[in-house]
């Protein structure tokens, strides 16, 4: 393949998409129909991608829906590819138990130009080994699992998808199209890749900046917290500290503390600098304020403490993610 992947090829990109035995449905026609509605969009005398599902054994994969997929036996190691897309689904850690499903992922993936994951099927690209040293995501309720299965993936637990290299991963189930209209932009250039967007009624680039999901979902529980949550959302520039929480949810410092943790999975510190950090995500996109009124707004107290939030939760500084996101 060109160095350039918007270099037209003399063939169509060939795009092999993994199914096995109780795969999420739409972890495969996600993508499939992304690079689908590209080759009728791009248009030309060959179509841009040439897209297979595969699988094991070939023929009828029963996914967890219950709905069949006809599937391509698995393709020897000598043929074309440009990119292999592994699914997620329930069925996932069975493949991933399958040495020689492991072996062929391994092997294909070095082959390929890039390889990617939707989901959960991330676990098989690590099993592999292909995600080693290198930053991925997944759905986030298997991110902590992931990180201690695989220590030597750097998991991050907030994108919808994570490019390294020339691994490509996305979180939870339609992230997978995310994925895959980054993909396409990166071959056929925005323009193809916003008319795939528009024509599928999916945003190109979600709003919020690819956050898997906010921060106040992130936090619900089984309601202890509930006012708290709403308070501390109208008071993100006022007094947050440990003893003023626990005034207001009327309990002690430490029996807070250790309530708090049980309910949510998080700290009340880490949980205030999480929530601070998506308010200041939508001032940055949805205003044009300077960054330090954000930071002053978002009660981080100095500029410098907003940065490190951002850099520690979205691996990038809020001028970055401005830039990036930003309209």
């Amino acid at each position: 393949m060109p160095n350039d992947p918007r270099i037209q090829p003399k063939q169509p990109r060939a795009v092999e998409l993994l199914a096995f035995p109780q795969v999420q449905i739409l972890d495969v026609t996600g993508p499939l129909q992304v690079f689908a509605t590209a080759n009728d969009i791009a248009g030309g005398t060959m179509p841009a991608y040439a897209i297979h599902v595969v699988s094991q054994a070939g023929g009828a994969v029963t996914s967890s829906s219950g709905i069949g997929l006809l599937a391509h036996p698995l393709p020897p190691h000598g043929s074309a590819l440009d990119t292999l897309i592994v699914a997620g689904g329930p069925g996932i850690e069975a493949a991933a138990a399958d040495e020689a499903l492991v072996d062929w992922v391994r092997l294909r993936a070095n082959q390929a130009r890039r390889f990617a994951s939707v989901c959960t099927g991330a676990v098989l690209l690590a099993t592999s080994g292909v995600l080693d040293g290198r930053r991925a995501a997944t759905h986030w309720s298997l991110c902590a699992e992931l990180a201690r299965r695989f220590p030597s993936v750097r998991v991050q637990p907030d994108p919808i998808f994570v490019h390294d290299g020339p691994a490509w991963t996305s979180a939870g189930v339609t992230a997978g199209i995310d994925l895959a209209l980054a993909l396409v932009e990166e071959d056929l250039g925005r323009t193809v890749a916003l008319a795939v967007a528009r024509y599928l009624v999916v945003f190109l680039k979600r709003p919020g900046g690819q956050a898997q999901f906010s921060a106040a979902l992130a936090l619900q529980d089984d309601g202890r917290f509930d006012a708290l949550h709403g308070w501390i959302g109208a008071n993100l520039s006022g007094d947050l500290s440990l003893p003023r929480l626990a005034r207001q949810a009327g309990m002690s410092e430490r029996s807070f503390s250790r309530h708090f943790l049980e309910a949510t999975g998080q700290t009340p510190a880490r949980a205030i600098e999480t929530l601070r950090v998506e308010a200041a995500r939508s001032l940055l996109l949805d205003s044009q304020l300077p960054v330090k009124r954000v930071a002053r707004r978002c009660g981080f107290g100095s500029e410098e403490t907003m940065r490190r939030g951002f850099l520690r939760l979205l691996a990038a500084t809020p001028q970055e993610y401005r830039a990036r996101f930003g309209s």
